[in-house]
């Protein structure tokens, strides 16, 4: 004979509990969760050239020995221009997590995602 298997208010109640506190963790690590004030960042040549808020719709040139133009558009940036060559620039997409980057080795620019929040991700040594 089987056993009926019963749960009592307490076992429920703490399986919610357990269910509610895992749902919260796993929010608090999604991408782009607690980047509420991000930012834009473009360095050329090494040097902080331009910062713009993530949350403004905009494109701008960035030029150098070549030309990009970087779009930045619903929480998202991209280099969508390039005339450098191979243009692998223009290939890496969109970005809108704060610690992403985007690459022009031959103009020298980067594009950074950065968030207001100071907060040390880990120490090394």
């Amino acid at each position: 004979m089987k056993e009926k298997l019963c749960f009592q208010k307490g076992d429920i109640a703490a399986i919610a509990m357990v269910v509610f506190l895992a749902a919260i963790v796993f929010a608090c690590f999604l991408p782009g969760i607690n980047d509420m004030a991000a930012f834009v960042e473009v360095y050329q040549g090494g040097e902080l050239i331009e910062r713009f808020p993530l949350s403004e719709d905009r494109e701008f040139m960035v030029t150098g020995d070549y030309v990009n133009t970087v779009t930045i558009r619903d929480g998202k940036a991209a280099i969508t221009h390039s005339d450098c060559p191979g243009g692998d620039c223009m290939h890496s997409g969109w970005v809108g997590a704060s610690g992403r980057s985007i690459v022009c080795l031959p103009n020298g620019v980067e594009i950074r995602i950065v968030s207001d929040d100071a907060e040390v991700d880990f120490v090394v040594g």
